[in-house]
C-alpha cells in the first residue's frame, strides 16, 4: 500500500510559501504487534502549525525537515494488531498530513475511539476536539467569566473563537467578537448568537477600532480571549476594566516573524490585568469535562460550528496558507476520502 503525505521541505524565511512543502508517496510498513493502521478521513489545519515550521524555541519541538507535517486526524482503523482496536473503529489522533498512519496503540498519544453516529466525525477535530477544548479551557480556567460580564473574542468566526463566544453567552455574559469581513461578522451575530461583532477590516486604525469597541462593549471589557495580538490586543487592553483577564491563545499577527510589541504595557499594571498564555495540551485533566459539555452541546444543536473544506492531501498546503491569511470560514479541514 502507498501512503501519500505532505512533508516540510524547507523552513520559511519569513512568510510561509507553497515551496516549503513537498508531496511524497511512500510505502506503508508491515504492521507489528501492538500497532494499528488508520485510514484518515479528515485532516485538521490549525494556526499553531506555522510556529512549528520555525527552528526557534517554543512550547513544542520544531517540525522536522523531511517529515510529515504534524496535525490532528480523524479516520477509521483498517487493520489492527492490538486488542483494543478493531477494523471499522472510528478514531481521532495526531496522524499528521498523510492519508494513512501506523501507530503504536500501547504508547501515550494513541488514537482515541469516538462515536460518529451522533456527532459527525469531522467535529471531533473542531468543536468537540482540540479547538473546542482550547476555547473551554481559556474561558473557564483563565477568564473565569461571571454572569453580566463582557467577554471579547478575536478571530471570532474561527474554530476556537466561535466556541468561546457561545460558551460565554451560555454563562450569561455579553459576547463581543472581532472578525475580518462583514459576512463573517454577520455569521458571528446571526448564527452563533454573539451580542456584537466588529469588522477589523473596516476599522483599520487604533482610534476607529477603539470607537467600535466602545459601542459594542459600553461597560468595558472584563475578559479577552486573544487569538491575534498586535493592534487588536492593544485596543482591547485599552478598554479593559480593572482586574480584567486575558487568555492568550494565539498571536497569529506575528506568526510570519513580524514583531508584535505591546503599545501600552503599563495597562497591565494600572488596570491590574491578568494575562496568561496557555497551551491546551498542558491541561489534559480538563479534557473530559470539556468534551462532555462540548459533545452534549453539539449533539443537541446548541453549539453551532462551520467548516471550510479542501479536498485531497495535495491541496493541504494551499488551504493552510489560506488559513494564515484568514481566507477560511470556520474550522479548516482537508477531506481525504
Amino acid at each position: 500500500m502507498i501512503n501519500r503525505r505532505i512533508v516540510l521541505a524547507s523552513r520559511p524565511a519569513a512568510e510561509a510559501r507553497l515551496d516549503n512543502f513537498r508531496l511524497e508517496e511512500v510505502p506503508l510498513p508491515a504492521l507489528e504487534d501492538g500497532h494499528v493502521l488508520v485510514r484518515h478521513h479528515w485532516l485538521s489545519l490549525d494556526p499553531y502549525m506555522r510556529m512549528r515550521m520555525n527552528d526557534t524555541k517554543s512550547y513544542a519541538v520544531p517540525q522536522a525537515i523531511g517529515a510529515a507535517m504534524v496535525g490532528g486526524t480523524a479516520g477509521e482503523v483498517v487493520e489492527s494488531r492490538h486488542e483494543r482496536f478493531q477494523p471499522g473503529d472510528t478514531v481521532v489522533g495526531s496522524g499528521g498530513w498523510q492519508e494513512y498512519s501506523v501507530v503504536d496503540a500501547r504508547q501515550s498519544g494513541a488514537p482515541r475511539k469516538v462515536d460518529a453516529s451522533v456527532i459527525p466525525l469531522s467535529a471531533y477535530l473542531g468543536a468537540v476536539g482540540m479547538p473546542g477544548v482550547t476555547a473551554w479551557v481559556g474561558l473557564t480556567q483563565i477568564i473565569q467569566p461571571k454572569a453580566g460580564e463582557t467577554v471579547v473574542v478575536s478571530a471570532a468566526s474561527g474554530a476556537v473563537g466561535s466556541a468561546v463566544g457561545q460558551l460565554a453567552r451560555a454563562r450569561g455574559c455579553r459576547a463581543v467578537g472581532i472578525a475580518g469581513g462583514a459576512d463573517k461578522c454577520a455569521y458571528v451575530v446571526d448564527t452563533l448568537g454573539f451580542d456584537a461583532c466588529i469588522d477589523y477590516k473596516a476599522q483599520r486604525d487604533f482610534a476607529s477600532l477603539a470607537a467600535a469597541l466602545d459601542d459594542a462593549a459600553p461597560k468595558g471589557v472584563d475578559g479577552d480571549f486573544e487569538n491575534v495580538g498586535g493592534m487588536i490586543l492593544d485596543v482591547v487592553m485599552s478598554r479593559m476594566n480593572a482586574f480584567g483577564r486575558i487568555a492568550l491563545c494565539g498571536m497569529i499577527s506575528g506568526y510570519d516573524g513580524a514583531p508584535i510589541p505591546l503599545a501600552r504595557p503599563a495597562l497591565l499594571l494600572t488596570q491590574r490585568l491578568k494575562l496568561q498564555g496557555f497551551i491546551v495540551s498542558e491541561h489534559m485533566a480538563s479534557w473530559p469535562e470539556a468534551l462532555k459539555e462540548l459533545g452534549g452541546l453539539v449533539a443537541s444543536g446548541q453549539l453551532k460550528y462551520r467548516e471550510s473544506i479542501a479536498v485531497g492531501i495535495e491541496n493541504a498546503p494551499e488551504a493552510f496558507l489560506g488559513l494564515l491569511k484568514g481566507r477560511n470560514f470556520g474550522k479548516q479541514l482537508v477531506k481525504l476520502m
